[in-house]
């Protein structure tokens, strides 16, 4: 019996066919004693997957590759990208796999793709492979993420494959199966341009308006018109990244759907001290995204993506540009407005007038700066001082006076303590859980990982007996640096 029939979801191949040159046929690694580690089942339901059947000896190999469903043909993508500013007009998935497109129980098209499946003629001297560390910090970041409600890519499974690999130390190794609304990136765009193949990049335009912004096609400039649907959804997931204190950390062009969805997750981590400054990615030596640098980072890319598109845009390259360069001019407004409106919200005084609740905002980022003060607690904890109770929150500073005064001016705004409950996340994947669970994985204990599963994709229900996972990192945690897993 074919996997696609076992389990009931039939797969198609449409990028693999319809952008034939942006992609290599190509070959999961066998895997002989796969072994699951986590199955996201609600994800796998609502994409019409039988759990029981994906976590079977005949399920399994569906999730790593190496049973290759009815209708799908697994492709190594190709994409350029800006990496930390440099431009690389060969990327492409050097360990990964696009498995084929799926149409979940909603009917919505998604991407089931496969990240340590094995070398792929784009791996550049890589060994192709994933550890399970990194492999679940995906799982758990992008679940949490999801639960907080920013868009995000989905994470399927991890499955271990036994097999060791060699990172700094010898490693298990793991598979994540990945699910996205799709893997169309900015350097997917310039890897079509690169090219020099006009047809190719108008075709994989035409792909990325049917995939994702069908209004495109009705517009009198519809390349235009996608490029301006891109703008959007890429500055309100920035702004939701900044609310929540998320720092992705590798930034680069192809780690930049045009869906809006966060894709790539590396050396991403949130924010503990609030600094604007922020920085944990090892590989981030100058600090170029470093939390305060993301939106102009993401409209950077964008701009990137333009320069790509140009010649869909006018024949006339002058013409070309003056119109990009309008388009472009929208980012920082609808960035701006969204991240506003979240900071409002995030203070409980959505129906404040702007001009009032703007000095109280810079005031309390400076205040929050100055003392070093937990982002996810600080906030979460201010709904008690919008009771009346202002203990929680002043305690976090090491001279609280100053808040005192910013609280006074702040609660004659009657903020909304309720709503403020509904938006500020009590439980995110703190760095130090993170590293706990990890660390308790590799070795083979995976219960400290559903522990803080069960934690952070509940992230605004406070509850009896997680305590510890709404608890900033310790003293003796840090500094701390991330690393991307390759």
């Amino acid at each position: 019996m074919s996997a696609s029939a076992a389990s009931t979801v039939t797969f198609e191949s449409r990028f693999a066919t319809e952008l034939a040159e942006m992609g290599i046929p190509w070959k999961a690694e066998e895997v002989p004693s796969p072994r699951l580690l986590v199955l996201n089942e609600p994800l796998a339901a609502e994409l019409g997957f039988d759990p029981a059947f994906l976590s079977s000896p005949e399920g399994l190999p569906l999730l790593i590759g190496n049973a290759v469903p009815d209708g799908a043909t697994p492709v190594a993508q190709a994409y350029s990208g800006h990496q930390f500013g440099w431009f690389a007009p060969r990327l492409g998935d050097g360990r990964a796999l696009l498995l084929g497109e799926i149409a979940g129980v909603d009917g919505r098209l998604r991407d089931i793709h496969l990240k340590g499946s094995g070398r792929t003629p784009f791996a550049r001297g890589g060994d192709g492979l994933a550890v399970v560390g990194p492999m679940l910090r995906e799982y758990i970041v992008s679940e949490a993420m999801h639960a907080l409600g920013i868009p995000t890519t989905r994470s399927l499974a991890v499955v271990a494959t036994d097999r060791p690999v060699q990172r700094e130390t010898v490693l298990p190794g793991a598979v994540l199966t990945r699910i996205a609304g799709s893997h169309l990136r900015v350097g997917s765009f310039q890897y079509a341009r690169a090219t020099g193949d006009g047809a190719l990049l108008r075709r994989l335009a035409d792909h990325a308006i049917a995939r994702h912004y069908p209004d495109a096609a009705e517009a009198d400039t519809p390349y235009l018109a996608l490029f301006d649907a891109v703008i959007g959804p890429q500055a309100s997931l920035v702004a939701q990244w900044m609310l929540v204190g998320f720092i992705h950390g590798v930034m680069n062009t192809d780690n930049m759907a045009i869906s809006g969805e966060t894709i790539d997750y590396g050396p991403c981590a949130f924010m503990d001290a609030f600094d604007p400054a922020t920085v944990y990615s090892s590989i981030d030596e100058t600090g170029r995204y470093a939390y305060a640098n993301q939106p102009l980072i993401a409209e950077w890319n964008l701009a990137r993506l333009a320069e790509a598109m140009l010649p869909l845009f006018d024949d006339d390259e002058e013409l070309a540009v003056e119109r990009a360069q309008e388009s472009l001019g929208a980012f920082r407004q609808q960035y701006s407005a969204t991240w506003f409106a979240g900071m409002k919200a995030k203070l409980g005084l959505d129906g404040v007038a702007d001009d009032d609740a703007s000095p109280l905002t810079d005031e309390l980022l400076g205040l929050l700066r100055e003392g070093r003060v937990d982002y996810t607690s600080f906030f979460r904890r201010l709904g008690s001082t919008a009771r009346g109770k202002g203990g929680p929150a002043r305690s976090m500073f090491p001279e609280p006076e100053a808040f005192d005064a910013w609280a006074e001016r702040w609660r004659a705004l009657n903020p909304d303590a309720d709503a403020m409950d509904r938006i500020n996340p009590a439980y995110v994947p703190r760095n130090h859980l993170v590293e706990e669970a990890l660390g308790s994985a590799t070795e083979g204990d995976l219960g400290p990982l559903q522990r803080l599963l069960e934690a952070v994709t509940d992230p605004y229900n406070e509850r009896p007996g997680v305590e510890r996972y709404a608890e900033g990192a310790p003293e003796s945690f840090g500094p701390y640096r991330t690393f991307c897993g390759t």
